[in-house]
């Protein structure tokens, strides 16, 4: 493998871009919105998580405590990812496209 070579695409993510904002230093996101559904180190229960959403963090807290209301549940804000309690992938996918955001399911 060559040693100057770098990602450029991760089905994780998408098209990584490394065009930085001169403020932040931290890369930007490709604009789509990824809705997954996870369990795994949370014995069993589902969670809905939502990343992809390049907004500030007060922003992203107004953001959580809409769609929270929304599901009628509980969730949380970490390192920019909002995570809802439950299974409500559809009902936060509807809300976020009504809302102008670019969403895809992502995961099984």
């Amino acid at each position: 493998m060559k040693s100057d070579s770098k990602l450029v695409y991760s089905t994780d993510r998408g098209r990584i871009k490394v065009s930085t904002t001169p403020e932040s230093k931290t890369p930007t996101s490709d604009g789509i919105v990824r809705i997954r559904r996870e369990t795994s180190g949370r014995k069993g229960s589902a969670v809905t998580t939502v990343n992809g959403i390049d907004r500030s963090e007060e922003e992203l807290k107004t953001l959580a405590k809409m769609l929270k209301r929304l599901c009628g549940s509980g969730g949380t804000l970490k390192h920019g990812v909002i995570e809802i309690q439950g299974d409500h992938r559809d009902k936060i996918a509807d809300a976020l496209s009504e809302a102008g955001f670019t969403v895809k399911m992502a995961g099984g």
